[in-house]
């Protein structure tokens, strides 16, 4: 079975994360403008900071990064097989937690820089990230425990072993072989 949710949500936040580093390498204004898509008012007077290339390339460099991450991650979602989810998950995580480091360093860049009003927004755009780890999560576990033989394939399976065990005991004491436990 497909994971179909996974590789949505990883789509999704690579393409958000790609848009923003993409915005974010624009000379005029990216930073700006990138934390003006994420909703946050940047005035264009009090940050002349923001243009300087020291805090734009890191930052660009970061939001790209994540949308690799998020990229490997669909790529492994769509590819990886039900009965080895391992690669996938963790590529899937890697790529949440970097994506929930970049946005705690904006936090901490945009509180260094004095901008009002950033942690909410990234405490939306968090809470969004942990939501979409969560359905990722439980779309994995209904995967297994789809994987997982119900309570009448239990029982056929172990009537099946009890009936070949009979028969080896029928069978070995018919030919005169002693049982190699010892019952004492």
């Amino acid at each position: 079975m497909r994971h179909i949710l996974s590789s949505f949500l990883a789509l999704h936040w690579a393409a958000v994360f790609a848009l923003l580093a993409f915005i974010c390498i624009d000379g005029n204004r990216g930073v700006a403008t990138a934390l003006g898509v994420l909703g946050v008012p940047v005035q264009n007077t009090r940050f002349a900071d923001l243009e300087n290339a020291v805090v734009v390339a890191p930052l660009a460099v970061a939001l790209l990064v994540v949308a690799v991450l998020f990229c490997w991650a669909f790529v492994e979602a769509l590819t990886s097989d039900t009965t080895n989810p391992d690669p996938a998950d963790s590529v899937m995580r890697i790529a949440f937690i970097s994506a929930l480091g970049v946005l705690s360093l904006i936090v901490i860049g945009g509180a260094a820089q004095g901008i009002n009003g950033l942690f909410m927004i990234v405490a939306v755009q968090l809470a969004a990230l942990l939501a979409s780890y969560v359905a990722v999560l439980a779309e994995r576990r209904s995967t297994v425990a789809a994987a997982v033989p119900g309570t009448g394939e239990i029982r056929a399976a172990a009537h099946v072993m009890a009936k070949a065990a009979a028969h080896n005991s029928s069978l070995a004491r018919i030919s005169g072989r002693l049982d190699s436990r010892d019952d004492r």
